[in-house]
């Protein structure tokens, strides 16, 4: 186990370099490491043998994947060193490592100069206020002398200037009067000092490069070495150690395995120390609802290359690998270190998964989701109507790679179809959203305001409701279910982007009320804002640079145009023609290996990923997605209302009209035809006049309505369980209910006649919702279990009804379906797999048309799922109080049965006993 008490003197600095493809970044992370004495010989990655592309695929493509990690020393400087892929099929990959740096190098390409890639990552480092040094590399290739190198390196560093930054300066260069002047006009104070001494501070400098003010720039070629020990001592000079807490904090930044198949969270520390067994806490997000999760560090590993060195302990700056930690993500933040930005680069192709014959698609996609972990961008998506895996990713390169991977990993062979583009939607202007959820003895509402953004902002969530009138912890969980998801459009299913969304309003009850109850509302109050607003199609966009010869400049502009690119006018330079613009990705996938057809292999097609615009052709593919957003039973618009004791569904128009808080007006809030939503749709007031009749037609239609209605209810708790059976209402039944009342109202059919009856309670969901038994159960579960279970003996014997207990134990490994007689009732524990509402659903489905059956518990979703079964259902907190009237009317009856007259010893004495003498 390695000793970590030797890097505490040492400046700690975690190094990122970056490029476009073909920069020669992993040849000068290979001349750094030689340099630091890591490896004899510089690899390269034409001869696969780079110290860093580790991996088969990394050799075989001549690309970097994966970012890896190395530690070498300088001076007394220690740097991890983060090599970041540079194809822009893995850009995801290098942007979650950003998240993470203390300073990053851009490697140019001399020859080339700056690229669309190299704007973008320039972008990105701004975006993460990350200070950077450039290399500009392969200057080797410039034949002439020495003047005539100055005068490219000259014309080199002006590019840098007009296209990244005026602060782009060459520190390799000549410190004469000129260069400390422009150094010191990077920063008002610096020149102040300058004019007074004519010197530049070197404490100075390194603040300039800290705050990025200014960007040391250092020419030369890695493969050959030249000028890297030049640029190492700058790094080394003007970089400066980052101050952290004393308490531990830790960002997350990849996940992957090892050869041996151990999960690896790769993380740097932030804050305090990390040591080996120490207990690490976080929320799993995978979790329906919030569980927090503790787990214990067991390895500690340094890695450089494949190889790692184990320690104690991890000190913040450092950046490691550990072990045994099976919950966490990228970009998840670790004790007092706060959760990561959403990446600004993000997959804009959409691709089927297509499995062999014999692969089994639920096996394959559990696989696939360990592939996610480490590459979060794949985005699998299981498509549940076609049945069907989906993977979001960069382009055709990145394809490739997952297929090795997944060969190589699974020893299956996959392929792909046709990618469609990953649209995205957002709204217009702002507008109010209202959810609601009230089914039998469940409440919620939720009032959101949803707002426009820029584009690029993402989806923001924030809460600006008074606790007077909805709780804090209330509050927290709406927020929760809000970033919980992936919330889609309404014009053609897409997520939805550029749009915050703001809690301005909630209520919910305090007997009634559960936390589901407020996800369904959440959801509906996002959709049914959604469909008052006016929805914008939103479309991926290339940032493109196109080189061709002089003749063809015509063909190209042709070709932009008809492609809806908006373009600058051409720039000639040696009989060659630039033209830089930005074109929607449907139109110009593909058109590279046109350039390169019509110019006859002289023209050159660059592309980087350029945000979301409106979309070009919106109706067209609209009506392609054919998707009705108002049938979504995954995704309801309408909202849940209560009256004489059932539950019924309300279409998102009319919403407003039943809706229990008042709704906050906006003056622009507007629906898609420039009014307000809810008076979009009337409710049908034909033949409602006196309240008793209605044409056939009349009835017809509401009776589809309702069905609808009843169907979006049972798929909200149903769909995971089965199909619910239940048969229509007759048509007189319907005008005795819906007609004669001012509201729409189910009333399930009156219980059948039943020879038996059976109670059937879900015993660990009792057991939690009755308080006495919640305060013993954290003592002991068996006692809580047992008391139950008396209680529920002395009721059975009031109610003469059959009782069966019901308890969990699927996660026990191993065990059996296990039947009891206790006293006069049945306890069941069931089987490894099966849960109790499982056991329950079976045994309702089987006996529920025949007997008469009431299922206790405190679950809605199970609730609604046993009225579909036929079975009545009873709520943890009804069957405490027919539990307490049954006790009281026992003790009634016993006091009832005790003798009327009482026995004294005093009636016995003589009548003067008992007076004083």
């Amino acid at each position: 186990m390695g000793d970590t008490s030797k890097y505490k003197e040492e400046k700690q600095i975690a190094l990122g370099i970056l490029a476009h493809v073909d920069a020669g970044k992993t040849t000068l992370s290979e001349s750094m490491l030689h340099k630091g004495g890591i490896v004899d010989n510089i690899g390269r990655v034409d001869k696969k043998n780079a110290f860093l592309d580790n991996y088969e695929l990394e050799k075989e493509r001549g690309i970097t994947i994966f970012s890896k990690q190395a530690v070498f020393r300088i001076g007394n400087m220690r740097v991890t060193l983060l090599d970041t892929p540079g194809h822009i099929d893995f850009s995801a990959e290098m942007e979650r490592t950003l998240q993470v740096l203390d300073y990053a190098v851009l490697v140019i390409n001399g020859a080339d100069g700056v690229q669309g890639h190299t704007r973008t990552l320039w972008r990105l480092l701004e975006r993460y206020q990350i200070p950077v040094f450039l290399f500009i590399n392969k200057m080797d290739q410039f034949k002439g002398n020495d003047e005539e190198k100055q005068e490219e390196q000259e014309r080199l560093l002006a590019s840098l200037q007009k296209e990244l930054s005026t602060s782009c300066l060459d520190f390799g260069g000549e410190w004469d009067a000129a260069f400390l002047e422009n150094l010191a006009l990077c920063e008002e104070e610096v020149l102040e000092h300058y004019l007074e001494s004519g010197e530049v501070e070197e404490a100075d400098i390194v603040k300039m490069v800290a705050q990025r003010k200014v960007f040391p720039c250092y020419f030369g070629s890695a493969l050959k070495e030249e000028g890297v020990d030049k640029f190492l001592k700058g790094v080394e000079t003007y970089t400066a150690e980052r101050k952290y807490g004393d308490k531990f904090a830790a960002r997350v930044f990849k996940i992957a395995r090892d050869a041996q198949g151990n999960r690896l969270t790769y993380l740097k520390v932030t804050g305090g120390v990390l040591k080996v067994k120490m207990l690490l806490k976080g929320e799993n997000r995978n979790a329906e609802e919030t569980e927090i999760w503790e787990e214990k560090v067991d390895q500690i590993r340094i890695y450089s290359g494949a190889r790692y060195e184990m320690v104690k302990e991890a000190k913040a700056g450092m950046v490691c690998a550990v072990t045994g930690l099976d919950h966490t993500f990228a970009g998840e933040g670790l004790g007092l270190e706060e959760e990561s930005t959403i990446p600004l680069l993000e997959p804009v192709l959409s691709y089927k998964i297509k499995l062999p014959p014999e692969c089994d698609a639920h096996q394959m996609l559990r696989k696939l989701r360990q592939l996610e972990e480490e590459e979060p961008q794949l985005h699998i998506v299981w498509e549940e109507q076609s049945s069907e895996i989906h993977a979001k990713l960069m382009g055709d390169v990145q394809i490739e790679i997952l297929q090795s991977l997944i060969r190589e990993r699974f020893g299956v062979d996959v392929s792909f179809g046709e990618g469609s583009i990953v649209y995205k939607e957002t709204i217009a202007g702002p507008v109010e959203g209202i959810g609601h959820f009230e089914p039998l003895r469940h409440y919620a509402e939720v009032h959101l305001l949803l707002e426009p953004l820029e584009r690029g902002s993402g989806v923001q969530f924030d809460t600006d409701c008074s606790e007077d009138l909805l709780d804090r912890n209330w509050q927290r969980l709406i927020l929760t279910h809000l970033e919980e998801k992936e919330h889609i459009g309404v014009l053609t299913g897409s997520a939805i982007t550029d749009i915050k969304i703001t809690l301005i309003a909630g209520r919910a009850h305090q007997k009634h009320t559960e936390g589901g109850d407020f996800r369904q509302a959440t959801y509906r109050a996002v959709r049914q804002g959604l469909k008052r607003a006016r929805s914008i199609l939103l479309e991926p966009c290339y940032e493109f640079c196109l080189e061709i010869p002089m003749e063809n400049v015509g063909r190209a502009m042709t070709d932009l145009q008809n492609m809806g690119a908006d373009f600058e006018q051409p720039m000639i330079e040696d009989k060659m023609a630039g033209i830089k613009g930005r074109a929607p990705v449907s139109t110009m996938r593909g058109y590279q290996k046109e350039v390169i057809s019509y110019t006859r292999g002289f023209g050159n097609l660059v592309c980087s990923f350029g945000g979301y615009i409106e979309c070009h052709n919106a109706e067209e593919v609209i009506a392609a997605y054919d998707y009705d957003s108002e049938h979504d039973l995954m995704n309801p618009t309408g909202s849940v209302f209560c009256a004489h004791g059932a539950g019924f569904v309300v279409p998102w128009d009319q919403v407003p009209d039943y809706m229990h808080l008042e709704e906050r007006r906006i003056a622009d809030m507007q629906s898609v035809d420039g009014e307000q939503a809810s008076d979009d749709k009337k409710r049908s007031e034909s033949g409602q006049a006196d309240g008793s009749w209605i044409s056939s037609a009349e009835y017809k239609k509401r009776q589809a309505d309702y069905w609808r209605g009843e169907k979006e209810l049972e798929e909200i708790f149903a769909r995971t369980y089965g199909e619910v059976k239940r048969r229509l209402p007759s048509e007189q039944e319907y005008r005795r209910v819906h007609v004669t009342a001012s509201e729409p109202v189910y009333r399930p059919a009156k219980p059948k006649k039943a020879e038996k009856e059976y109670l059937l309670v879900d015993g660990y969901n009792i057991i939690f919702a009755w308080e006495e038994l919640k305060e013993l159960s954290k003592i002991n579960i068996d006692s809580a279990r047992d008391r139950l279970k008396d209680i529920l003996c002395n009721y059975q014997g009031y109610r003469k009804c059959t009782l069966i207990l019901v308890f969990d134990a699927y996660r026990v490994k191993g065990h059996r379906e296990e039947i009891t007689k206790y006293h006069n009732i049945h306890v069941v524990y069931t089987k490894e797999a099966e849960t109790a509402d499982m056991f329950i659903e079976k045994t309702v489905h089987a006996i529920g048309r025949k007997y008469q059956v009431t299922v206790a518990t405190s679950d809605g979703l199970e609730q609604v799922i046993i009225m579909g079964q036929g079975g009545k259902r009873l709520s943890a907190a009804g069957l405490k109080e027919e539990v307490d009237m049954a006790a009281a009317q026992m003790k009634e009856h016993l006091e009832a049965a005790k003798p009327k007259t009482k026995t004294y010893l005093g009636e016995y004495f003589p009548e003067d006993s008992g007076k004083a003498e």
